[in-house]
Protein backbone atom coordinates (compact mmCIF):
# COMPACT_ATOMS: atom_id res chain seq x y z
CA UNK A 1 0.00 0.00 0.00
CA UNK A 2 1.06 3.58 -0.64
CA UNK A 3 1.01 6.19 2.12
CA UNK A 4 0.42 9.72 0.91
CA UNK A 5 2.67 11.98 2.97
CA UNK A 6 2.86 15.76 3.00
CA UNK A 7 5.89 17.47 4.51
CA UNK A 8 5.91 21.11 5.64
CA UNK A 9 9.16 22.77 6.71
CA UNK A 10 12.30 21.96 4.73
CA UNK A 11 14.96 23.43 7.00
CA UNK A 12 18.17 21.93 8.38
CA UNK A 13 16.43 18.85 9.75
CA UNK A 14 13.19 18.85 7.77
CA UNK A 15 14.91 18.82 4.37
CA UNK A 16 16.94 15.61 4.97
CA UNK A 17 13.92 13.99 6.63
CA UNK A 18 11.86 14.74 3.53
CA UNK A 19 14.63 13.43 1.28
CA UNK A 20 14.46 10.11 3.12
CA UNK A 21 10.73 10.01 2.44
CA UNK A 22 11.27 10.83 -1.23
CA UNK A 23 13.60 7.84 -1.55
CA UNK A 24 11.36 5.41 0.33
CA UNK A 25 9.22 2.74 -1.32
CA UNK A 26 5.51 2.97 -0.63
CA UNK A 27 5.60 6.72 0.07
CA UNK A 28 4.00 9.31 -2.22
CA UNK A 29 5.46 12.62 -1.08
CA UNK A 30 4.24 16.20 -1.46
CA UNK A 31 6.21 19.09 0.04
CA UNK A 32 5.69 22.73 0.92
CA UNK A 33 8.03 25.45 2.13
CA UNK A 34 8.15 29.23 1.77
CA UNK A 35 11.77 28.95 0.54
CA UNK A 36 11.91 27.71 -3.07
CA UNK A 37 15.38 26.10 -3.14
CA UNK A 38 14.70 23.08 -0.89
CA UNK A 39 11.36 22.55 -2.62
CA UNK A 40 13.18 22.34 -5.97
CA UNK A 41 15.65 19.86 -4.48
CA UNK A 42 12.82 17.65 -3.24
CA UNK A 43 11.03 17.81 -6.58
CA UNK A 44 14.26 16.71 -8.25
CA UNK A 45 14.35 13.81 -5.78
CA UNK A 46 10.88 12.67 -6.83
CA UNK A 47 8.46 14.63 -4.61
CA UNK A 48 5.64 16.83 -5.79
CA UNK A 49 5.31 20.43 -4.67
CA UNK A 50 2.13 22.07 -3.40
CA UNK A 51 1.15 25.69 -3.82
CA UNK A 52 -0.13 25.89 -0.23
CA UNK A 53 -0.39 23.87 2.97
CA UNK A 54 -4.10 23.39 2.31
CA UNK A 55 -3.45 21.95 -1.14
CA UNK A 56 -0.78 19.67 0.33
CA UNK A 57 -3.20 18.43 3.01
CA UNK A 58 -5.89 17.69 0.44
CA UNK A 59 -3.62 15.12 -1.24
CA UNK A 60 -2.14 13.60 1.96
CA UNK A 61 -3.07 10.95 4.51
CA UNK A 62 -0.34 12.16 6.85
CA UNK A 63 1.13 15.67 7.11
CA UNK A 64 4.54 15.90 8.79
CA UNK A 65 5.47 19.30 10.18
CA UNK A 66 8.98 20.46 11.04
CA UNK A 67 8.77 24.21 11.55
CA UNK A 68 10.35 26.66 13.99
CA UNK A 69 7.97 27.06 16.92
CA UNK A 70 4.49 26.58 18.37
CA UNK A 71 2.98 29.53 16.51
CA UNK A 72 4.16 28.22 13.16
CA UNK A 73 2.81 24.77 14.03
CA UNK A 74 -0.57 26.33 14.86
CA UNK A 75 -0.62 28.14 11.52
CA UNK A 76 0.11 24.92 9.65
CA UNK A 77 -2.48 22.99 11.68
CA UNK A 78 -5.18 25.54 10.83
CA UNK A 79 -4.49 25.03 7.12
CA UNK A 80 -4.32 21.22 7.38
CA UNK A 81 -7.72 20.98 9.08
CA UNK A 82 -9.12 17.55 9.93
CA UNK A 83 -8.49 15.69 6.68
CA UNK A 84 -5.11 14.18 7.53
CA UNK A 85 -3.15 13.07 10.57
CA UNK A 86 -0.97 15.98 11.66
CA UNK A 87 2.45 14.71 12.78
CA UNK A 88 4.28 17.43 14.70
CA UNK A 89 8.04 16.84 14.60
CA UNK A 90 8.85 20.29 16.01
CA UNK A 91 9.62 20.41 19.72
CA UNK A 92 6.68 22.35 21.18
CA UNK A 93 5.24 23.14 24.61
CA UNK A 94 3.73 20.13 26.42
CA UNK A 95 0.18 21.45 26.08
CA UNK A 96 0.32 22.36 22.39
CA UNK A 97 -0.53 18.91 20.90
CA UNK A 98 -3.75 18.69 22.95
CA UNK A 99 -4.59 22.26 21.99
CA UNK A 100 -4.24 21.36 18.31
CA UNK A 101 -6.40 18.27 18.67
CA UNK A 102 -9.05 20.26 20.53
CA UNK A 103 -9.13 22.51 17.47
CA UNK A 104 -10.25 19.60 15.30
CA UNK A 105 -7.01 18.03 14.05
CA UNK A 106 -5.99 14.41 14.56
CA UNK A 107 -2.52 14.85 16.02
CA UNK A 108 0.60 12.88 16.76
CA UNK A 109 3.35 14.71 18.59
CA UNK A 110 6.50 13.11 17.23
CA UNK A 111 9.64 15.11 18.06
CA UNK A 112 12.95 13.70 16.88
CA UNK A 113 16.42 13.29 18.32
CA UNK A 114 19.61 12.94 16.32
CA UNK A 115 19.99 16.31 14.62
CA UNK A 116 20.75 17.00 10.94
CA UNK A 117 23.24 14.11 10.78
CA UNK A 118 20.68 11.60 12.00
CA UNK A 119 18.10 13.03 9.63
CA UNK A 120 20.45 12.69 6.66
CA UNK A 121 21.44 9.12 7.58
CA UNK A 122 17.93 7.99 8.51
CA UNK A 123 19.02 7.20 12.06
CA UNK A 124 16.79 9.59 13.99
CA UNK A 125 14.91 8.49 17.09
CA UNK A 126 11.24 9.50 16.95
CA UNK A 127 9.22 9.78 20.17
CA UNK A 128 5.49 9.62 19.45
CA UNK A 129 2.42 10.52 21.45
CA UNK A 130 -1.12 9.91 20.24
CA UNK A 131 -3.75 7.31 19.47
CA UNK A 132 -2.96 3.81 18.25
CA UNK A 133 -4.96 4.39 15.07
CA UNK A 134 -3.09 7.56 14.11
CA UNK A 135 0.24 5.94 14.98
CA UNK A 136 -0.44 2.97 12.71
CA UNK A 137 -1.37 5.29 9.83
CA UNK A 138 1.80 7.38 10.23
CA UNK A 139 4.17 4.48 10.95
CA UNK A 140 5.38 3.93 7.35
CA UNK A 141 6.51 7.57 7.15
CA UNK A 142 8.13 7.45 10.59
CA UNK A 143 10.03 4.27 9.72
CA UNK A 144 11.31 5.78 6.48
CA UNK A 145 12.87 8.72 8.34
CA UNK A 146 14.35 6.99 11.37
CA UNK A 147 15.93 3.88 12.83
CA UNK A 148 14.14 3.98 16.19
CA UNK A 149 10.47 4.78 16.74
CA UNK A 150 8.84 4.59 20.17
CA UNK A 151 5.12 5.04 20.79
CA UNK A 152 5.61 6.75 24.14
CA UNK A 153 1.93 6.91 25.09
CA UNK A 154 -1.10 9.15 24.60
CA UNK A 155 -1.04 12.57 22.98
CA UNK A 156 1.70 14.72 24.50
CA UNK A 157 3.86 11.79 25.62
CA UNK A 158 6.31 12.20 22.73
CA UNK A 159 6.90 15.85 23.58
CA UNK A 160 7.39 15.08 27.27
CA UNK A 161 9.90 12.36 26.44
CA UNK A 162 11.80 14.73 24.14
CA UNK A 163 11.96 17.40 26.85
CA UNK A 164 13.29 14.86 29.37
CA UNK A 165 15.87 13.70 26.83
CA UNK A 166 16.97 17.26 26.05
CA UNK A 167 17.17 18.19 29.73
CA UNK A 168 19.96 15.63 30.00
CA UNK A 169 21.45 16.77 26.70
CA UNK A 170 21.90 20.41 27.63
CA UNK A 171 22.82 19.82 31.27
CA UNK A 172 25.55 17.54 29.88
CA UNK A 173 26.63 20.35 27.54
CA UNK A 174 26.95 22.64 30.54
CA UNK A 175 28.99 19.98 32.36
CA UNK A 176 31.21 19.76 29.28
CA UNK A 177 31.95 23.47 29.56
CA UNK A 178 33.12 22.90 33.16
CA UNK A 179 35.34 20.05 32.01
CA UNK A 180 36.79 22.24 29.25
CA UNK A 181 37.62 25.03 31.69
CA UNK A 182 39.34 22.56 34.00
CA UNK A 183 41.27 20.98 31.12
CA UNK A 184 42.28 24.39 29.78
CA UNK A 185 43.56 25.42 33.20
CA UNK A 186 45.65 22.24 33.19
CA UNK A 187 47.14 23.13 29.81
CA UNK A 188 45.45 20.24 28.02
CA UNK A 189 44.35 20.02 24.39
CA UNK A 190 40.58 20.65 24.39
CA UNK A 191 40.08 19.23 20.91
CA UNK A 192 41.71 15.95 21.96
CA UNK A 193 39.59 15.88 25.11
CA UNK A 194 36.50 16.15 22.91
CA UNK A 195 37.72 13.25 20.79
CA UNK A 196 38.24 11.13 23.90
CA UNK A 197 34.72 11.93 25.15
CA UNK A 198 33.06 11.04 21.84
CA UNK A 199 35.16 7.88 21.50
CA UNK A 200 34.38 6.52 24.94
CA UNK A 201 30.71 7.58 24.96
CA UNK A 202 30.26 5.57 21.76
CA UNK A 203 31.56 2.53 23.67
CA UNK A 204 29.91 3.00 27.06
CA UNK A 205 26.66 4.72 26.03
CA UNK A 206 27.41 7.93 27.91
CA UNK A 207 24.77 9.01 30.45
CA UNK A 208 22.30 6.53 28.95
CA UNK A 209 24.41 3.70 30.37
CA UNK A 210 22.67 4.03 33.75
CA UNK A 211 19.14 4.25 32.31
CA UNK A 212 17.91 0.65 32.46
CA UNK A 213 15.60 0.63 35.50
CA UNK A 214 11.85 1.24 35.03
CA UNK A 215 11.62 3.35 38.19
CA UNK A 216 13.58 5.98 40.10
CA UNK A 217 12.57 4.53 43.48
CA UNK A 218 15.31 3.64 45.99
CA UNK A 219 17.00 0.32 45.25
CA UNK A 220 16.37 -2.29 47.92
CA UNK A 221 18.99 -4.65 49.28
CA UNK A 222 19.30 -7.76 47.13
CA UNK A 223 18.21 -6.01 43.94
CA UNK A 224 20.57 -6.72 41.01
CA UNK A 225 21.04 -3.00 40.38
CA UNK A 226 22.13 -2.32 43.95
CA UNK A 227 25.58 -3.75 43.40
CA UNK A 228 25.93 -2.24 39.95
CA UNK A 229 25.09 1.28 41.12
CA UNK A 230 27.13 0.99 44.32
CA UNK A 231 30.09 0.44 42.01
CA UNK A 232 29.06 3.40 39.82
CA UNK A 233 28.64 5.63 42.87
CA UNK A 234 32.00 4.64 44.35
CA UNK A 235 33.83 5.39 41.11
CA UNK A 236 31.88 8.60 40.56
CA UNK A 237 32.43 9.97 44.03
CA UNK A 238 36.13 9.18 43.85
CA UNK A 239 36.65 10.80 40.46
CA UNK A 240 34.36 13.77 41.10
CA UNK A 241 36.15 14.39 44.40
CA UNK A 242 39.52 14.36 42.70
CA UNK A 243 38.27 16.63 39.90
CA UNK A 244 36.82 19.14 42.36
CA UNK A 245 40.07 19.10 44.34
CA UNK A 246 42.03 19.71 41.12
CA UNK A 247 39.69 22.56 40.17
CA UNK A 248 40.08 24.18 43.59
CA UNK A 249 43.85 24.15 43.22
CA UNK A 250 43.56 25.88 39.85
CA UNK A 251 40.83 28.31 40.96
CA UNK A 252 38.35 26.92 38.41
CA UNK A 253 34.66 27.12 39.34
CA UNK A 254 32.87 23.75 38.83
CA UNK A 255 29.41 24.09 40.41
CA UNK A 256 27.84 21.20 38.50
CA UNK A 257 30.65 18.88 39.59
CA UNK A 258 30.09 19.87 43.23
CA UNK A 259 26.34 19.34 42.89
CA UNK A 260 26.89 15.97 41.22
CA UNK A 261 29.21 14.86 44.01
CA UNK A 262 26.49 15.76 46.49
CA UNK A 263 23.59 14.12 44.61
CA UNK A 264 25.00 11.20 42.64
CA UNK A 265 24.38 8.47 45.20
CA UNK A 266 20.80 9.53 45.98
CA UNK A 267 20.04 10.05 42.31
CA UNK A 268 21.13 6.50 41.55
CA UNK A 269 18.60 5.24 44.09
CA UNK A 270 21.08 4.43 46.85
CA UNK A 271 19.73 6.84 49.47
Amino acid sequence: MTTRVGFVGLGNIGRPMALRLAAAEGIELTVYDVVPEPVAELVAAGARSAASVGALADSSDVVCVMVRDDDQVRTVAADVGDGAVLVVHSTVAPGTPAELEAGGSTVLDAPVSGGPMGAAEGTLAVMVGGSDEAFVLARPALDAMSSYVVHAGPLGAGTRMKLARNLMHFVAFTAATEAQRLAEACGLDLVELGRVVRHTDAITGGPGAIMHRDTTAPIVEGDFWRGVFEHVAALGEKDLGLAVELAEGLDVDVPLARLSLERLRKGLGLG
